[in-house]
């Protein structure tokens, strides 16, 4: 490789959100994914924008000339809100990346967004939030066979956070993986000129990452249910933490069922890193 390749990192957290975050102990989600880009290729060159601060400015098609691919971090926006001008930034920048061909990868929103921008419905999960860890993720038949999931366990277990979900794919798009809570658990996206491949789930968390990211989220998750009170919660994200400082704690995993794939960096980001291999860097 006798390059460095230049990825642009698109943050559509607003400010409120990312100070919240940074209250809570949460990494920022387009650092998490520059610190995810950097582990698979050290030597990749990278913008953060955050999109939803007033002012901000994204590229436009011919400025997506400057970049060799696109990463999409999570999101709590709303991609069917048309009203939202921050929303329709994301979405028309998104519709140039595959009128450009470049490789798109993301997370939870972004595969919403590759959907929604590709002419796709998606809607609010019937069945409420998805939090935390998304079980028994199963690889479809076409996810078998496609390259996104090569190496990987047919079935395992996701980091997550969202409330909605693809419910009609685009044509030119692929169901990859599911779930019983949320039928389209991945998806790769042909459209334009451009293939966008996206987990509903996050490869770039970790166990400490959530454990922040439920207490960010505490009063919506008591209010829907997932504990009972202040100290219910403290308890359980206590125990994550420690699993997360000692893997060894067998006591822990067992009861709260954490298992190598969400623990292990090599087994979780293994989408990632075949995309980077696949469609990114096969391109040198």
């Amino acid at each position: 490789m006798n390059r460095n390749f230049k990825f642009l990192i698109l943050d559509g957290y607003p400010k409120p959100s990312r100070d919240q975050f940074d209250e809570c102990g949460v990494s920022l989600a387009g650092i998490l994914y520059a610190k995810l880009l950097l582990r698979h290729l050290p030597d990749a060159e990278y913008d953060i924008i955050y999109t939803s601060d007033p002012g901000s400015e994204v590229p436009d098609l011919d400025g997506l000339k400057d970049y060799d691919a696109i990463l999409w971090p999570g999101c709590n926006l709303t991609v069917y809100h048309d009203h939202d001008e921050r929303v329709t930034k994301m979405t028309k920048l998104s519709k140039n990346g595959f009128i450009a061909g470049l490789p798109q990868f993301g997370s939870c929103w972004a595969a919403q967004l590759a959907v929604y921008v590709a002419g796709g419905e998606v809607k609010p999960n019937p069945k409420g939030r998805e939090m935390g860890v998304a079980r028994k993720i199963f690889i479809t038949e076409e996810g078998k066979k496609h390259p996104m999931y090569e190496g990987k366990t047919h079935v395992f277990d996701g980091f997550i956070s969202h409330d909605d979900m693809i419910t009609k794919l685009p044509e030119g798009a692929t169901c990859l993986a599911s779930n019983d809570f949320t039928q389209v658990q991945a998806v790769e996206v042909i459209h334009e000129n451009g293939v966008f491949w996206a987990p509903q789930y996050h490869p770039e968390y970790n166990l400490y990452e959530v454990a922040r990211l439920i207490i960010a989220r505490e009063e919506k998750l008591t209010r829907e249910g997932y504990f009972r009170n202040h100290e219910d919660l403290i308890n359980y994200v206590t125990d994550l933490e420690t699993i997360y400082k000692d893997h060894s704690r067998k006591d822990l995993r067992w009861k709260l069922a954490i298992d190598d794939d969400l623990l292990s960096d090599d087994i979780r980001e293994l989408e990632f890193k075949n995309w980077l291999n696949k469609q990114v860097l096969k391109k040198a």
